[in-house]
């Protein structure tokens, strides 16, 4: 069961893994400087539309924001953008390694 403590805490988790301020990441979500800092420290909760503002700031859905045995996902995203860029060859050899890579860390 997800509580606000952990929505708080995850909030923070994904900031940081971003390395941005919470006044840096209020400000880009249009709200007062101290507005991320009072969610992170329990004081208030966002509104729905907000929270998903918060989603798309981490690029993330919201799915992905509560499932925390996830890694990686802040990539996502940006690998697609780099990926759709590949002729097919290069797309084939880019899964190749990929699939080595899961291998060597399954090992």
């Amino acid at each position: 069961m997800y509580d606000e403590k952990m929505f708080a805490k995850r909030i923070e988790q994904l900031r940081l893994e971003k390395d941005v301020s919470a006044r840096e990441m209020s400000l880009a979500l249009g709200q007062n400087p101290s507005y991320i800092n009072r969610i992170e420290n329990g004081k208030a909760l966002p509104s729905l539309i907000i929270f998903f503002y918060i989603c798309d700031y981490f690029q993330i859905t919201p799915k992905d924001f509560f499932d925390t045995e996830q890694n990686n996902f802040h990539y996502r995203g940006e690998l697609i953008k780099e990926i759709l860029k590949l002729t097919g060859p290069q797309a084939q050899h880019l899964l190749a390694i990929i699939k080595d890579i899961n291998q060597l860390s399954q090992k």
